[in-house]
C-alpha cells in the first residue's frame, strides 16, 4: 500500500522530479487534457472525479511517509487543481497556456480563502488549496471568454 500511496502522490513519479514539482504536476495535468481528453466534457469530468478522490485518499498518508508538510513530491493535488481549472474553456493554445500561467500564479499566491484551508491537516489541507486555485483560474477565463465571445456578437 505504502508503493501505490507515493506512486499516485507523486502521479506516476513526476514529483520526484528535482525542482519545480508542482509546476510539472501541473504541465502532467496538461498533456493529459490535451493528448487524451482533448476537449471531451465527459471524459474531463470522469478523469478530475478519479484523481481528486485518489488525491484526497492518498495525499494525507503521503506526507506521513515523506515526513513532511505538504511534500514537494506530492503533485497529486497540482494535477486535480490544474484539470479543475480547465473546465468548459474553449480547446485554444491561447488558453491552455493561460490556464497553466494562471494556475500556478494563483496556487503560489494563495489568495483568500485559500491559506485558511492550506493550513488544515492532512489530505484536506494539500488539496484544498489547489481546487480553489483552479476555480479562481477557471472563473478568470470564463470572464475572460465571455467578454471576448460579447465582443465577437456585437461586432
Amino acid at each position: 500500500m505504502r508503493n501505490f500511496i507515493k506512486l499516485i502522490a507523486t502521479f506516476f513519479g513526476v514529483g520526484y522530479l528535482p525542482i519545480v514539482q508542482g509546476s510539472f504536476g501541473s504541465l502532467a495535468s496538461l498533456l493529459i487534457f490535451v493528448f487524451i481528453i482533448k476537449g471531451a466534457v465527459a471524459l474531463h469530468f470522469t478523469t478530475f472525479l478519479i484523481v481528486t478522490i485518489l488525491g484526497f485518499f492518498v495525499a494525507g498518508p503521503a506526507e506521513i511517509i515523506f515526513k513532511k508538510k505538504d511534500s514537494g513530491h506530492i503533485v497529486i493535488d497540482e494535477v486535480a487543481g490544474m484539470l479543475l481549472s480547465l473546465f468548459f474553456i474553449p480547446f485554444k493554445p491561447v488558453y491552455i497556456f493561460w490556464a497553466f500561467f494562471l494556475f500556478r500564479l494563483f496556487d503560489t499566491i494563495k489568495p483568500a480563502p485559500t491559506e485558511k484551508f492550506e493550513k488544515l491537516s492532512g489530505s484536506v489541507g494539500i488539496m484544498m488549496d489547489d481546487l480553489i486555485a483552479g476555480i479562481y483560474t477557471n472563473i478568470c477565463l470564463q470572464i475572460v471568454y465571455l467578454i471576448l465571445a460579447g465582443n465577437r456578437l456585437s461586432a
